[in-house]
């Protein structure tokens, strides 16, 4: 059994009424989106990001940490919601996070303003096996809410010159880089994710904006034996309470 909560260095996030718990990959993305908001923070102004299916608010958690920048999150869940809202009230950055209890398809048509940067760990197992609970189907399957779905609030919600970053399941990720492209987006950086070296890729991260710039490609491993890589230790140190 999980337990109902997880503990960085900087912040807890407690996770008993979220069907989506804390995960090594979601980690690993925050802490990869944290440092793409740091690295372009004067493209990014103080109330720009959004945060797509937040769950427990573990990515705005993340990012808050890294960033000054001010963070919406919508959740569709009502039990994820109240967590999320309780994890953001109970950090240190309480003022800069907002979780809204509603569904993105909805809250893209009543706000107009455009974001600079969004980010999200969707729903994203189609005609995959489901489990008896609909709470965690809801939150891991395409039943609320498809990626062609998520792609139009995007496109609808994202400022020109922004940027949206997504984690998604390798085997669904040249996909998503065709629809994404459909729908006038230009894949910008992208890294593979294997658990070992001898794995094969479980996960893709991508990042992707509204005009075209050389792509960067690479690969990170999350542990080498039993020892976590540098390339993940790096990412991640701010974080993980023993790294």
């Amino acid at each position: 059994m999980a337990n109902n909560y997880f503990q960085f260095k900087q912040f807890t996030v407690f996770q008993e009424g979220c069907a989506m718990k804390v995960t090594t990959d979601a980690c690993l993305f925050g802490a990869w989106v944290a440092k793409i908001v740091a690295d372009k923070s004067s493209l990014i102004n103080e109330s720009s990001i959004l945060d797509i299916g937040t769950g427990t608010g573990l990515l705005s958690l993340m990012v808050a940490q890294k960033s000054s920048c001010t963070i919406d999150a919508v959740e569709i869940d009502g039990e994820a919601f109240s967590e999320a809202s309780n994890n953001f009230e109970n950090s240190s950055w309480r003022n800069r996070l907002t979780v809204f209890n509603d569904d993105v398809k909805k809250y893209q048509q009543e706000n107009s303003l455009p974001y600079n940067f969004i980010l999200t760990n969707p729903p994203f197992f189609d005609n995959d096996l489901k489990s008896n609970s609909s709470k965690r189907n809801l939150a891991m399957h395409c039943e609320q809410l498809s990626l062609e779905e998520l792609l139009i609030a995007i496109k609808r919600l994202l400022n020109v010159d922004g940027y949206f970053a997504i984690l998604l399941p390798h085997h669904r990720s040249t996909y998503f880089e065709e629809l994404a492209a459909a729908n006038g987006f230009h894949l910008a950086e992208k890294i593979v994710v294997k658990q070992t070296p001898s794995h094969s890729p479980f996960r893709t991260m991508l990042l992707f904006g509204n005009k075209k710039e050389e792509i960067v490609e690479n690969e990170i491993i999350i542990k080498d034996g039993n020892i976590y890589t540098d390339n993940f230790s790096s990412l991640l140190k701010g974080y993980y309470l023993y790294l």
